[in-house]
C-alpha cells in the first residue's frame, strides 16, 4: 500500500509539470488564456453560488460550482491547448505524421511511405477504414506521389479501399487540425483479423523491398531502381 501511494506521490509532480509546460507553450500562441481560465471558472462558480443563495443552499450549490468550475476550465484549456498546438504545427514538415500517431487505438500509422526531393511526403494509417494516405506538401506535386502509392497499395492489397487526404488550407484539401476526425469519419469495412492481415502484408513488403540486394560499387550508368523500391521513412 505504501508503494502504491509512493508511485502516486512521484507521479503528481511529473503531471504537474506537464500541466504547466503546456501552458507556457499555449500562453506563447494565446495570450489571453490566462484571462480566459480565470473569467470560466470564476463566472461557473459565480452563477451556481448565486442559485444556491436564491433556493436556499449556497453551501451545496457552493461545492457542486466549485466542481464543474474545476471541469470547465479544464475543458476550456484542453481546447486552447489543442488549438495552439495545431497553430505550431501548421505548415512544419511532418506535423501530419505527429497528428496521425494520436488518431487513436485501431490505427497503424507508418510515417513517410514515399517522399521526394522537394520533401513533399506521404503518410499512410491503417485502420477498420482500410488504408488512408495522408500527403503533406505542395498541393500538384503531392498528387503524383499519391497516385504512385495509391497503384502501389493496390497492387499489394486489391481487396482493401484506399482513401487519400491532402493536408492544407485550400480547396479539397483537410486542415491539420481536422485530419484525426477525418480519418475517424471514414466507414468501417475492415474487421480486427482483416486489419491485422493488411498490416502483415504491408509490412512484409516493406521488409522485402528495404531487404532487397543492390549490387557493390557504382551504379551502372543509365540504370535506375525498380519502382515501388526503398523509400525514406
Amino acid at each position: 500500500m505504501a508503494r502504491k501511494d509512493t508511485a502516486a506521490d512521484a507521479a503528481n509532480p511529473g503531471r504537474l509539470k506537464q500541466i504547466a509546460q503546456t501552458y507556457k507553450m499555449t500562453r506563447k500562441a494565446d495570450k489571453k488564456i490566462g484571462l480566459v481560465l480565470a473569467g470560466v471558472g470564476i463566472i461557473t462558480f459565480g452563477v451556481f453560488l448565486a442559485i444556491g443563495f436564491l433556493i436556499g443552499h449556497p453551501i451545496y450549490l457552493g461545492i457542486l460550482g466549485l466542481l464543474l468550475a474545476f471541469l470547465a476550465t479544464a475543458i476550456v484549456f484542453g481546447r486552447r491547448a489543442e488549438r495552439a498546438a495545431f497553430g505550431q504545427m501548421e505548415g512544419q514538415p511532418g506535423a501530419a505524421a505527429a497528428v496521425l500517431d494520436n488518431v487513436g487505438r485501431g490505427w497503424t500509422t507508418t510515417p513517410a511511405v514515399a517522399m521526394n526531393r522537394s520533401q513533399d511526403v506521404v503518410h499512410r494509417a491503417v485502420g477498420k477504414a482500410g488504408i488512408v494516405l495522408v500527403a503533406e506538401g505542395n498541393p500538384n506535386r503531392v498528387k503524383t506521389l499519391l497516385a504512385a502509392e495509391k497503384r502501389k497499395m493496390n497492387r499489394i492489397v486489391a481487396d482493401v479501399p484506399v482513401h487519400d487526404v491532402i493536408v492544407g488550407t485550400g480547396e479539397g484539401q483537410v486542415p491539420l487540425k481536422k485530419v484525426r476526425t477525418t480519418l475517424l469519419k471514414f466507414p468501417r469495412v475492415l474487421t480486427g483479423p482483416q486489419v491485422t492481415t493488411t498490416n502483415d502484408r504491408l509490412r512484409a513488403m516493406g521488409d522485402l523491398m528495404n531487404n532487397m540486394p543492390l549490387p557493390k560499387g557504382p551504379m551502372p550508368k543509365g540504370m535506375k531502381l525498380p519502382k515501388g523500391g526503398p523509400k525514406a521513412r
